[in-house]
């Protein structure tokens, strides 16, 4: 599996996305995972799950080192107070004494930056988190971030998929070395209305999930966390790593609309 790398972390291109799994089952789905060979696990305090896959960790056996565990802090506990007692409580939840990527999970307005990543430092230097990000961080807030802040990014975690362009945050990314994570990655509230996709598939005996996935990690820097709850879901995300596009399939793939948004939450940043 291709690493991707920035500030002294390393994490799989290829996560297992947590999202809406809980309970048994989802603890299930994580140790298949698991299992399969899945070693990047991502998680946040909002999901709710975290002491399931801190469960599902802690029953698979996989040695701590060989794991990369993210989860991330919510945007109305971004107070240092908060921070830390969030962290404390994500860590009890997981079993963890460490997480290998602590992420900012949306930006607010108003929110002192310079005192989060502060924050977040001390917890770095505290032995507590391994690396720290952001997600759902525009050009401008990333910018403010990396370049005024100087803050150490290992990570911007968005929306990006097959039909959404996010070439402006992935330059500002690329400039500094920081790879982009991509959630929502397989676009399936959208993917089977575009039979172009079904047709590269079928080139490639393969689904149309795969191609999408693919697309992605053929980037350089960027990864993706999609949710696979089966087995063969599981299985098939890992398979699309072995497809190899031809210029027919890229100039393809290229030629699809990429101004669709699917995430767009009332508290979410100007996306413009």
């Amino acid at each position: 599996m291709e690493m991707l790398t920035a500030q002294g972390m390393a994490m799989p291109k290829l996560g297992f996305g947590t999202w809406r799994l809980s309970g048994a089952e989802g603890q299930k789905s994580l140790e298949s995972a698991l299992a399969l060979g899945y070693r990047h696990i991502d998680t946040a305090e909002m999901y709710a799950n975290e002491e399931m896959v801190g469960a599902g960790i802690a029953a698979a056996g996989v040695p701590r080192g060989d794991l990369h565990v993210t989860t991330k802090v919510w945007y109305d506990h971004l107070a240092p107070d908060q921070i830390r007692h969030a962290l404390d409580t994500s860590l009890k939840k997981l079993g963890l004494d460490y997480v290998d990527l602590y992420l900012v999970h949306w930006p607010t307005p108003g929110m002192d930056m310079a005192s989060i990543f502060d924050t977040l430092t001390k917890e770095k230097e505290a032995g507590r988190i391994r690396a720290m990000g952001v997600a759902n961080f525009t050009t401008p807030l990333l910018r403010e971030a990396i370049e005024t802040i100087g803050a150490p990014i290992a990570c911007n975690q968005v929306e990006y998929h097959l039909f959404l362009d996010q070439t402006p945050v992935k330059s500002v990314l690329d400039k500094h070395g920081i790879p982009l994570v991509a959630y929502r990655p397989l676009a399936l509230d959208i993917l089977g209305d575009f039979p172009a996709v079904a047709e590269v598939a079928k080139k490639h005996d393969a689904a149309p999930t795969q191609i999408a996935l693919k697309w992605l990690l053929d980037q350089t820097n960027v990864g993706a966390i999609p949710k696979a709850a089966s087995e063969a879901h599981q299985k098939a995300n890992l398979a699309a790593l072995s497809i190899r596009f031809d210029d027919a399939d890229r100039a393809t793939l290229a030629a699809l609309p990429k101004d669709r948004r699917l995430v767009n939450a009332n508290f979410a940043p100007d996306w413009d």
